[in-house]
């Protein structure tokens, strides 16, 4: 049988329980490319049991002997890093040229930063006439987006094999061919059976079974603010460790001394880029009033000029969104707009001229937004950009604060120290100054509604391992 109609558990390929298929669509023909099993509590329970019986052997498995195992996952990454972008352009839509270089890249350095990382950790100080330990805190359960699949299902795959964790992973039913590819290449890696069990399905059954399953120690979901909150209601009659990076609405603060053309445009592609569909997008242009009109004509130029297409062209910028459920939102939002009474100053409801089929959606940038509407506060996750004025620093602050999220935030200006300053009084967990380049690591995670816990470099690591004192110990 095909890979995908299986599900990867205890080192095997096994006939999943029921029989019930779920459709994988190519969103840019809306045609089905695959199915691959909906899976049921019971085959969660197989591959926690699994995951609870590698653990012993794999916790104690030396460190650098965990670490030889993630460089041989980078080599098998990078072995067939043609295939996981062309697989991932079909399923989510990105532009193949993308994908390519960004969703089949990242996973290799995250699994080669937690290599390095898992050499030179201190697992073990001591203090005075006591160890500390940092000990694996067990079985994990994962439950993945589609936006960015692969790299994200690495975000945390990564640090807990590097911990010396176990784990069940649940991919995003919309693009789950991907980590087919990655159940193949860890088997290829020699990864011990049980330590990386893939079963597939949706959240309702398959993430629930998951998060409140009594042998799972700590469960990790990327995802929307909506299935944060039910992942950590159903972890809690097992008060397990639930980490969650969930939504954002991050302010990009554009200040009067910027290069204008070039933070602009800057700005509203990085909004755009994988159709909007990033958590972390900066979809709230906070523009100086007295430069607004001059900002917000930059803007329109550059989203006019985004090239809106099929994937597999070179030339395409911006592909589909993933499928109809989340063009039918995005098309909603953008009407909510409109009735608002914000300014559409280009796109707008409907697909773009030629785009008949696929999930196509104009590049839509709205002026004249009040920060209290819909479309400021509410996450779209697709190609929308909200344009606010702002009078002074303190405005700017305010206006980019209001929101339940704290994911996110982007500023550029001339003056380094001043955006420094501004940065310190974000209330969110990572700050992008004058389009500094990504570091995967530094930790990625937000405040408030965006969802608690670090992704990624030490402080990753370190989600996946409990603290034990071991006072009277000998140091040696």
């Amino acid at each position: 049988m095909p890979r995908e109609d299986l599900f990867y558990i205890d080192g095997e390929w096994v006939t999943p329980h029921g029989e019930a298929r779920l459709e994988v669509v190519d969103p840019a023909t809306e045609e089905t490319i695959a199915l691959v099993p909906a899976g049921t509590p019971d085959d969660v329970d197989r591959a926690v049991k699994a995951a609870r019986a590698a653990f012993p052997g794999w916790s104690e498995t030396p460190v650098s002997e965990r670490a030889a195992v993630l460089r041989r996952i980078v080599d098998g990454l990078a072995a067939r890093a043609e295939e996981i972008g062309v697989t991932i352009s079909r399923e989510m839509g990105m532009p193949r040229r993308f994908a390519t270089t960004v969703q089949a890249a990242l996973p290799r350095a995250t699994f080669e930063s937690f290599a390095d990382l898992a050499a030179s950790y201190p697992f073990t100080i001591h203090r005075g006439g006591a160890r500390v330990v940092r000990e694996p805190i067990g079985v994990c359960g994962f439950i993945t987006p589609w936006n960015f699949p692969l790299h994200q299902i690495a975000g945390k795959v990564a640090p807990a094999l590097a911990a010396g964790c176990t784990m069940v992973l649940k991919p995003s039913e919309l693009a789950p061919l991907n980590a087919v590819l990655l159940a193949e290449i860890m088997d290829e890696a020699g990864v011990p059976p049980g330590v990386f069990n893939l079963v597939q399905g949706e959240g309702p059954t398959v993430g629930e079974a998951i998060a409140s399953h009594p042998d799972v120690d700590m469960v990790s979901i990327t995802g929307s603010t909506r299935a944060g909150i039910a992942v950590a209601k159903a972890a809690a009659d097992t008060v397990k460790r639930v980490t969650q990076e969930l939504g954002g609405k991050s302010a990009n603060i554009i200040l009067e001394d910027a290069d204008l053309e070039k933070a602009v445009a800057g700005g509203v592609r990085a909004c755009f880029f994988n159709s909007g569909q990033a958590c972390n997008a900066p979809t709230r242009m906070l523009l100086p009033a007295a430069r607004y009109d001059e900002a917000a004509a930059i803007a329109r130029r550059a989203a006019e000029a985004i090239r809106v297409g099929d994937p597999s062209s070179p030339e395409t910028f911006m592909g589909p969104l993933v499928g109809h459920g989340q063009y039918a939102k995005v098309q909603r939002l953008i009407g909510s707009g409109i009735e608002d009474g914000a300014r559409l100053l280009c796109g707008g409801p409907g697909k773009p001229d030629g785009l008949d089929t696929g999930f196509y959606v104009r590049p839509t940038v709205f002026a004249d937004v009040d920060n209290a509407m819909t479309i400021a506060q509410e996450e779209i996750f697709g190609p929308v950009l909200c344009l606010l004025r702002y009078h002074d620093d303190d405005d700017a602050v305010r206006i980019a604060n209001q929101t339940v999220y704290g994911l996110a935030a982007w500023i550029s200006g001339a003056d380094q120290q001043r955006a420094e300053r501004i940065a310190g009084r974000l209330r969110a967990g990572q700050v992008v100054i004058n389009n500094a380049p990504p570091d995967f690591t530094l930790p990625f995670g937000g405040y408030r509604m965006s969802g608690n816990g670090r992704e990624f470099g030490e402080w990753g690591l370190e989600e996946f391992l409990e603290t034990k004192a071991i006072l009277g110990a000998v140091r040696g």
